[in-house]
């Protein structure tokens, strides 16, 4: 196959961080390639420098596509030639329809007036492409996660992309919608579609991706030709992380104590819909030292249910009773729910779990801040000690705690969530997806933190869609469905069959 696109020695430098050090790539034309590597290791940069994001100039290195020199402005540059980025996060308009969505900034018109039934025809037929039956008058915002990434790719092919990049694009989906996109790459290629897709996956490189080059440490490290049939993920990963990882998941001794944390016939009804309940009666116990998980497919109230308890941040007409240490704790406002001795890792750490503009100083001590004040006023001093004492424990790759938390990777910015709560001393720590979109070397030390937590007698509760996550960390597993506990097994009861066959017979 002839070469569509070759990097050669990219270098990227930004204040006191080289990025990327002469990383070289090169992909074929109609292939599928990967691009892995742990969070921070560069996959991302050397994406933004290919899409023009970071413009010609403002890096080292020289790209050949098609066999030319090529030289980006910016992304209508890299667009142009048929370039087309999908970011991790959706660049969609919410209240705006798919079919404005689709052409927005590309719009059908002809002497200023946009054409409508042009505009609805083309995006009927680039939804039938990506398997969407949707009209093309339907607001994004009313589309699952799901649906908005398959009108991201609709979106590339109105602009005859002939390389399209996908940076994490199952990061946020369901298994069943994780499939169905992965089907529709497979079907862009025999299309004649070359695409790049970063992924944490492994289970998923290994399914579609024809090449894999493995980037650690700002450096490519292999390439590994996949259509062999003989790579494993044992070796993907040892390249990732420099090391030997046969065990994912960290040892650990499974020693309960006493009941630390009860949640008493817990009901919860919709935000906006007051006649619609979404948690049914559940009551669950988490005793010290022990790592709870909570299993269910996306949907089932898994995440409505933790918000409500902490802070009762979700829902309305809550009733139930929380009790901490065999104390009834009033969790009904965020800052009470943290005096009580609750903390809540958000699966949204960008929107829910971090100010992202801050210092990585300002968001770990965000959550306490009496504990780094004198007579009500912040000590910058004692603020920047936390901050570098975290940054030491939890291994945070950043040159400085100054540094705006924006700019890290998303393995190093969980790292800062778990910091901030960590940091409020809680008795309780709920994790609401807690490795999602991170590497397996990140999730290995969040595991090992886990265990940390455990034995220092805190009481952990981990919600998690990944089944092998829980099956490899939990001493126990309720299973969640529609709103309500449908089981609860131990760890030597518990496995995927034994989880899906409690939801399915629900």
């Amino acid at each position: 196959m002839p070469t569509l696109l070759e990097m050669q020695s990219i270098t990227k430098t930004f204040p006191g961080v080289r990025a990327l050090d002469e990383v070289s790539l090169k992909v074929e034309e109609g292939e599928i390639h990967a691009l892995v590597g742990e969070n921070g290791a560069g996959k991302s940069t050397l994406m933004k420098v290919l899409s023009g994001v970071y413009p010609h100039g403002t890096y080292e290195g020289e790209i050949l596509y098609d066999g030319e020199a090529l030289a980006l402005n910016g992304i209508s540059d890299s667009e142009k030639r048929g370039i087309i980025i999908i970011h991790q996060e959706l660049a969609l308009v919410p209240l705006l329809s798919i079919a404005e969505n689709l052409f927005l900034g590309n719009e059908r018109a002809t002497g200023g007036v946009i054409q409508w039934q042009e505009t609805f025809r083309r995006t009927e037929e680039l939804l039938r492409k990506v398997g969407l039956k949707e009209s093309p008058a339907t607001k994004v915002e009313r589309l699952g996660v799901g649906k908005q990434q398959l009108v991201e790719i609709a979106k590339a092919l109105s602009k005859e992309v002939r390389l399209l990049i996908l940076d994490e694009p199952t990061a946020a989906l369901s298994e069943s919608d994780s499939q169905a996109l992965l089907d529709l790459i497979l079907e862009l290629k025999a299309q004649g579609v070359t695409s790049i897709i970063i992924s944490h996956k492994l289970n998923e490189i290994r399914r579609i991706a024809d090449t894999i080059t493995v980037i650690r440490d700002g450096s490519s490290v292999s390439t590994l030709d996949a259509r062999t049939g003989g790579i494993t993920e044992d070796r993907i990963v040892r390249d990732m992380v420099g090391r030997d990882m046969s065990a994912r998941y960290p040892d650990r001794e499974r020693r309960a104590g006493e009941t630390i944390f009860e949640v008493k016939n817990w009901n919860v009804f919709h935000p906006e819909h007051a006649e619609r309940q979404v948690i049914h009666d559940v009551s669950f116990n988490v005793r010290a030292g022990e790592v709870v998980g909570i299993a269910g497919l996306m949907g089932s109230g898994r995440t409505e249910l933790a918000m409500s308890i902490f802070g009762r941040s979700w829902g309305q007409n809550i009733s139930g009773e929380v009790f901490v240490r065999g104390q009834p704790a009033d969790t009904s406002k965020v800052a009470r729910a943290i005096d009580a001795g609750l903390a809540y890792v958000t699966e949204d750490r960008k929107e829910l779990g971090l100010v992202l503009e801050d210092t990585i100083r300002q968001n770990i001590t965000l959550a306490n801040l009496p504990a780094v004040s004198r007579t009500g006023i912040l000590s910058s001093g004692e603020e920047t000690n936390v901050a570098e004492r975290y940054k030491r424990a939890m291994n945070i790759r950043t040159p400085t705690v100054f540094q705006k938390v924006m700019n890290l990777s998303g393995g190093n910015q969980q790292k800062v969530v778990l910091s901030k709560w960590l940091f409020a001393s809680p008795e309780v720590l709920i994790l609401d997806e807690p490795t999602r979109g991170i590497d397996v070397g990140a999730k290995f030390e969040i595991y090992g933190i886990i265990n940390d937590l455990s034995k220092q007698g805190k009481g952990v509760v981990m919600i998690s869609s990944e089944m092998p996550e829980l099956l490899g960390m939990c001493d126990r597993i309720y299973v969640m469905n529609e709103g309500e506990f449908v089981g609860e097994l131990s760890a030597d009861e518990a496995s995927q069959e034994r989880i899906m066959s409690l939801i399915v017979t629900d």
